[in-house]
């Protein structure tokens, strides 16, 4: 089912012909439009592997964000996808083999074993908290999660969710606002428009979630 709020074709198409021709192979999309860039992001990484069979890795905060992205993408297509793959963690499309995991070390069961030649790319979707990693709320808060956790920040940094990563994928993805990640080229859409807006004279904060 459509939505009004939609992504139009002519958006979500220039904006994937963008990607399509970056050439940087690490991109930030870091505008306040969390759903929206995930649509812009996920149907390009359809796109890829249509070119490029293997395996393509989705890497969300946390499973409650993963299921706001299947409610809230701003596109069909893309909320569908999401919806079948939260459950398995694992779905075909053609000849590209997509996987869902989240920032904690315990889920990355199936991804950490895949032939790192065979993965073609990766999506990383950050909200906005400071330290997703050892953040209470959710499984997470269980010691020895923490534990792994803590000590994969000291051996990697604590962007390794995505640094991992880049050490073998040839194109990732990345949608987190306000935050920085040495060597990854940041993109942004004119048809997002500005960050900061406007309501009856009175400037609103940056922190609200305008998809919401």
């Amino acid at each position: 089912m459509s939505f009004k709020k939609d992504l139009s074709k002519e958006n979500l198409y220039e904006a994937v012909k963008s990607l399509v021709e970056n050439p940087n192979p690490h991109l930030q999309l870091s505008q306040q439009k969390l759903f929206t860039l995930f649509s812009v992001a996920f149907q390009y990484m359809l796109f890829r592997s249509t070119k490029n069979p293997g395996h393509y890795i989705i890497r969300i905060e946390d499973p409650f964000l993963a299921e706001k992205l299947a409610r809230k993408a701003k596109d069909e297509t893309t909320r569908k996808f999401m919806q079948k793959l939260l459950i398995p963690r694992r779905l075909n499309y053609g000849n590209g083999i997509f996987h869902l995991d989240y920032f904690n070390l315990t889920t990355w069961g199936t991804t950490k074993d895949l032939p790192k030649e065979r993965i073609q790319g990766a999506i990383v979707v950050k909200n906005t908290a400071h330290n997703p990693l050892i953040d209470e709320g959710d499984f997470r808060h269980v010691d020895p999660e923490n534990a792994q956790n803590e000590a994969a920040i000291q051996l990697f940094g604590e962007n390794y969710y995505l640094t991992s990563l880049m050490e073998f994928c040839p194109r990732t993805i990345t949608v987190a606002f306000e935050q920085d990640y040495p060597g990854v080229h940041k993109l942004q859409f004119g048809f997002i428009g500005e960050e900061t807006q406007h309501l009856s004279g009175v400037k609103l904060a940056g922190d609200i979630n305008w998809e919401d």
